[in-house]
């Protein structure tokens, strides 16, 4: 797995991912506190409320930037969100009231829906081998797993010897290293795709690519079911900790380690955990009830990431070299805007109803996502496909090898929605468009 590390411009874009991750996650710790701070035991609602606004930002900026991204040098663009991450990060321990709040955490991730899908995008053209590139998907997740550990165990430490609001000079210093490290290397050029429609064409297109690729439908479902459990952690577990079981600030950073301890699951069992979690929010604290949600937390961190890790093959897969910014910023918009519905969800819930109630409506949510998934996903999914262009004229480029039919021309090679195939093939045809 290491050995892609040997490649320079995936080394330097790998360690900036990483020191950027590291700190994301002492802003995680901090962020928490800082709500709680303000909130009181209504921090749920406010973490709640400021994840669904980063969500928001997601949602409605990561099609723009994929829209715009072949228009843009990469390096540029990368380095521009960084230093606009930094800044933010900068500001977050002057805050004092809850809008403010809010309006930072919308600047902060406006920038990273168009920093991530570029970054994601940039990876396989870095490394294009199937083998290398699997590697570098696996070595991310690892990443992120790591770092789930890694960053509330360096939060601990800090917490020790400093206040929290200091987190968030981390997490700018993550960012500034970040933007160093792209610095250092150049980038591929984005290769500019002419689409009819202009920028909003290009912009829906990676919507119109997951709704018509059927494997990609099956991603976006298992995407919501990560989204119902992973809601949970983010949005409840500084009440679990500080109001349930009255433990101190260093007892979040443990609880937030165990996401990311485990490494052996499947999105199935996230259901079952759920309602383990409904069941630990109503018995009494305890050293045992205690246990129980730090391995409730580890076995969804590991569910999730059985779900995740292999996501960015089935993008990679499902569309061409070209496509693939539009494709990924799709996946990021798409995918966060299950965390959209699910964060307020959890955030609301939990303050009005108990942790019991929203483990349960967030597990039936997470159930029939994950049922949804298993019925899309096909059970034959071959990635070449036999099809008819209907309405290419002979001579068409794409047509090389192809023979004439009744009804248009016959091929068969690596399927994917593009700008000469706009339907899925249900039989032998699909049509296409000069």
């Amino acid at each position: 797995m290491l050995s892609v590390m040997r490649n320079r411009i995936y080394r330097h874009l790998f360690t900036a991912q990483v020191v950027a991750l590291v700190g994301t996650g002492l802003a995680t710790v901090a962020l928490s506190l800082l709500a709680y701070d303000i909130a009181g035991d209504g921090a749920s609602a406010v973490l709640g409320t400021a994840l669904a606004i980063k969500m928001a930002a997601y949602v409605g900026i990561a099609p723009l930037a994929g829209a715009v991204a072949d228009r843009i040098p990469r390096r540029t663009l990368m380095v521009a969100m960084d230093i606009t991450r930094a800044g933010v990060a900068l500001a977050l321990p002057f805050v004092t009231q809850v809008w403010e709040i809010y309006v930072l955490i919308f600047f902060l991730q406006a920038a990273s829906a168009a920093f991530t899908p570029t970054f994601q995008a940039t990876i396989p053209e870095v490394l294009p081998a199937e083998r290398d590139y699997t590697r570098a998907l696996s070595l991310s997740r690892l990443a992120y797993d790591l770092e789930s550990l890694f960053s509330p165990a360096l939060a601990v430490g800090l917490l020790t010897l400093i206040s929290y609001n200091w987190l968030f000079v981390g997490t700018m210093a993550g960012f500034l290293a970040s933007a160093a490290l792209v610095v250092s290397v150049a980038l591929p050029k984005p290769v500019p795709v002419e689409r009819s429609g202009g920028a909003r064409a290009k912009a829906a297109f990676g919507a119109r690519l997951f709704w018509a690729t059927p494997r990609l439908r099956a991603l976006l479902a298992l995407d919501l079911a990560v989204a119902a459990a992973g809601a949970i952690i983010f949005v409840c577990t500084v009440v679990v900790v500080r109001d349930h079981f009255h433990r101190p600030e260093s007892a979040l950073s443990l609880a937030l380690g165990a996401y990311g301890a485990g490494s052996i699951a499947t999105a199935l069992t996230l259901p079952a955990i759920l309602a383990a979690v409904a069941a630990l929010g109503v018995a009494p604290p305890s050293t045992w009830s205690w246990a129980g949600i730090l391995l409730a937390w580890a076995a969804i961190g590991a569910a999730c990431s059985a779900v995740l890790t292999p996501g960015g093959r089935v993008i990679r897969r499902s569309a061409t070299t070209p496509d693939l910014p539009a494709a990924f910023s799709a996946q990021f918009s798409l995918s966060h805007g299950c965390w959209l519905l699910t964060y307020p969800l959890a955030g609301w819930l939990a303050a009005g109803t108990g942790l019991p109630v929203t483990a349960t409506v967030l597990g039936t949510i997470a159930l029939a996502a994950t049922l949804a998934a298993t019925v899309m996903w096909p059970a034959v999914d071959p990635t070449q496909l036999d099809h008819v262009h209907a309405e290419l004229q002979p001579g068409h480029p794409h047509l090389t090898g192809a023979r004439s039919i009744s009804g248009g021309w016959q091929h068969r090679h690596d399927y994917a929605i593009d700008r000469h195939h706009h339907t899925w093939p249900t039989s032998r045809r699909t049509l296409s468009r000069p």
